[in-house]
Order: structure tokens, then C-alpha cells, then sequence
């Protein structure tokens, strides 16, 4: 997703922080791809943003209830595809 210009800055995607700058937004940017941005569902999209959050990337996560956060319909469709180990 390319950085767009904001009021109050630079945002990278449609949702989230707004960076005061646009060298910023693209380096989220990057930091997201790099820890496998849209690939692997929604448990490893949940995953990869708590290290990102433990990287420094300042992001936090969304409560529940709130826009954009998960909801419970999405968790039951993700226990669908869980594989699991053989006995």
C-alpha cells in the first residue's frame, strides 16, 4: 500500500497512525511487509503486529468492539482453517 498525504501528515494505508512525516509512514511500511503483511490469516496478522509492537513500531493494539479490530465472527471462521496436529 503507498504512503498518502493527510491532514496532520502521512499515513501508509487506509487505516492507522498518521506520521509527521513521509519518511516515517513509508519505514511502517516496510516494517510490515517485512514481518509478512497480509499472508497466513488472521492469527499471524495478530501475531506479526504484537512484534512489531515489541520492535518499537508504536502501534497498539485495537480493543475489542472498536473499528477495524477483529470480531468474533472472524476468530470462528479462523478456528475453521487451524490445522491440527495428528494424535
Amino acid at each position: 500500500m503507498p504512503v498518502h498525504k493527510v491532514e496532520g501528515g502521512y499515513k501508509w494505508g487506509k487505516t492507522g497512525k498518521v506520521y509527521k512525516t513521509k519518511a516515517e509512514a513509508e519505514k511502517q511500511g516496510k516494517a510490515i511487509y517485512a514481518s509478512g503483511y497480509a499472508s497466513g490469516g488472521l492469527y499471524a496478522n495478530i501475531h506479526a503486529k504484537k512484534a512489531r509492537i515489541a520492535a518499537g513500531s508504536k502501534e497498539k493494539m485495537r480493543k475489542p468492539n472498536t473499528k477495524g479490530a477483529p470480531t468474533a465472527a472472524a476468530f470462528k471462521a479462523a478456528a475453521k482453517t487451524v490445522k491440527r496436529k495428528k494424535t
